[in-house]
């Protein structure tokens, strides 16, 4: 019998989308599958990413033993320069997801450092009392793997992102032959499965359905066409190509995204170009309108994104002109409608025919993940006594719980979790022990080093919000005596009568001062507080408003 204990602790993913980072523990030993980031939302002012904070690891780090990645989409390769600071532990990964993360870790003088191990699909590698079995299934970038995990107590499967398309533009086909064995065998302990579309019924199309709808747009347009999808779609940029080749039209990557992943992927022998088609974005002028493709990065209306640019004709190189078309080939990322939705209006003004999913078919954009049907198919093969929803918002696992409930005779127990839990296994059975330190851990401007604390985010809302005011004091010296009358500045505050109010607040700074002790006046730390708690006690009483107070001390 197994003398340890399994514990799976989910640090970022789960009840909410993105910095997906699981560890797998037993006994001594963890094993950290992904260490993905987020986008902010927009209440995280001036933040640029998010990364899970990795404390649990942290204080645990000599019993790391590596980590292992499903596939290369920033949120679950996106914050591996910040957990390779932390942690020196080997990073294990597929052919084209390495070839991600080593530009990653390029990007932050990190690769020199890093131990790379590159996995196959079928090819088992051991990892402390682990044995890891990659599975090759199918999403919407390339090369991607679920993970059998073989521990003592049995099989932990982890899906990563997946779809089941049984037509993928690259051939290699998902392989529901290895889950099915795993059911036939009977020892899957636990299934976790990709939660992300569990709202939606029926069957995700195959990557192969977006073929329609490019072929009608290559046909229709009559000018420059620009087309815009998610720069790791490897499918989408290699049909692109493909259609470009099929119509005529030289192909142009404009955006550095874009032109990195579509160089990774033509260096591994994704798809091939034939020779005169790839141009550079400064021949585009050079050819006429409809002998021109540009593919260019920025479907979520990123403010510097290239296509963004191009929608306000600030791009060097792509210039959008009236009867070109534009097409959006991805979905809206939740929290980024927005942004979108105002590029949307700038092309429309520049008088293109813009293209993006609206529901129609032949459809513009396919998702990349699993819809109920294909959620069910892999727990009716696995057979897996425990069941855990994992990558998604709350609502998402809860109603692929429910579903996984009423799957009678294919899964055993259903266990929910969100960030943060401990799910403890052994040969009695499975309970949640206790909850591990959890969070987001904001960064500023891309470094690893600029963290932002919850404090600056509280100013910033305060100050986005509320504004300031300055009472700015000039206190002699040597006399401890106020010099001039007090200042007020104010920037972002409205006090409704400007001059009344300024008059009023210099009267209760002076006030305050003038009930000071000398040596009050003499300690700025204490004279400070007193003149921020006078005025804020009298602006919150006029105004209802609590801008943020910081008095200045100005000596003589």
């Amino acid at each position: 019998m197994p003398s340890q204990k399994l514990h799976l602790v989910p640090l970022g993913g789960l009840g909410e989308f993105g910095m997906n980072c699981m560890a797998v523990r037993y006994g001594d030993d963890i094993i950290v599958i992904d260490a993905g980031l987020m986008f902010p939302e927009s209440e995280l002012l001036g933040v640029d990413i998010v990364v899970p904070d990795i404390t649990y690891l942290i204080q645990n780090r000599e019993k790391v033993r590596g980590i292992v990645l499903t596939h290369g989409h920033e949120d679950h390769i996106g914050a591996l320069p910040w957990v390779l600071t932390e942690l020196k532990v080997p990073v294990f990964g597929t052919e084209f997801t390495l070839a991600l993360v080593e530009n990653k870790l390029e990007e932050h003088d990190l690769l020199d450092d890093a131990d790379l191990r590159e996995i196959r699909a079928g090819s088992r590698f051991n990892l402390g009392p682990f044995t890891i079995n990659p599975i090759q299934v199918t999403h919407s970038l390339v090369d991607c793997v679920a993970l059998a995990i073989h521990t003592p107590l049995g099989v932990v499967i982890h899906t990563g992102d997946f779809k089941v398309d049984p037509t993928p533009t690259d051939n290699r086909l998902f392989d529901l032959h290895t889950f099915a064995e795993y059911g036939k065998e009977g020892n899957v302990l636990v299934l976790m499965q990709d939660s992300t579309n569990a709202e939606r019924r029926g069957y995700t199309p195959s990557e192969r359905a977006v073929r329609g709808k490019f072929d009608e747009i290559f046909a229709r347009a009559d000018r420059r066409l620009f087309i815009s999808c998610f720069s790791s779609s490897i499918h989408r940029i290699k049909l692109a190509f493909e259609m470009a080749r099929e119509y005529k039209r030289k192909v142009a990557l404009v955006g550095r995204s874009m032109t990195e992943a579509a160089e990774i992927a033509m260096d591994l022998g994704y798809f091939d170009v034939p020779e005169g088609v790839l141009i550079h974005p400064g021949q585009i002028k050079d050819f006429a309108p409809q002998q021109v493709c540009v593919m260019i990065s920025g479907t979520q209306g990123e403010p510097m994104s290239a296509l963004s640019r191009a929608a306000v004709d600030s791009h060097k190189h792509a210039r959008i002109e009236k009867g070109d078309t534009v097409v959006l080939s991805s979905r809206i990322i939740p929290g980024n409608e927005k942004g979108i939705y105002r590029m949307i209006d700038h092309l429309f003004r520049r008088e293109a025919d813009v293209i993006y999913d609206d529901g129609s078919n032949p459809p513009v954009h396919v998702s990349g993940h699993a819809s109920q049907e294909e959620q069910k198919l892999i727990m009716n093969l696995v057979k897996p006594k425990f069941f855990i929803p994992i990558h998604g918002e709350y609502r998402q696992l809860r109603i692929h719980a429910d579903m996984a409930r009423s799957m009678h005779g294919s899964v055993g127990q259903v266990l929910m979790l969100e960030s943060g839990d401990v799910m403890e296994f052994d040969e009695l059975g499975a309970r949640k022990i206790e909850k591990v330190t959890v969070g987001r851990i904001c960064i500023d401007s891309g470094s690893r080093t600029d963290v932002v604390e919850d404090l600056v985010i509280k100013d910033r809302r305060h100050l986005s919000e509320d504004g300031f005011v300055l009472p700015i004091i000039a206190i002699n010296k040597l006399k401890g005596t106020v010099e001039s009358i007090p200042e007020i500045v104010m920037r972002g505050f409205a006090a409704g009568s400007e001059e009344g109010f300024v008059r009023e607040a210099r009267r209760i700074v002076s006030a305050t001062l003038d009930g000071s002790t000398p040596e009050e006046k003499a300690d700025y730390g204490v004279i400070k507080e007193k003149i921020r708690a006078d005025l804020k006690r009298f602006i919150v009483k006029t105004t209802s408003r609590r801008p943020l107070i910081m008095p200045v001390i100005l000596e003589i």
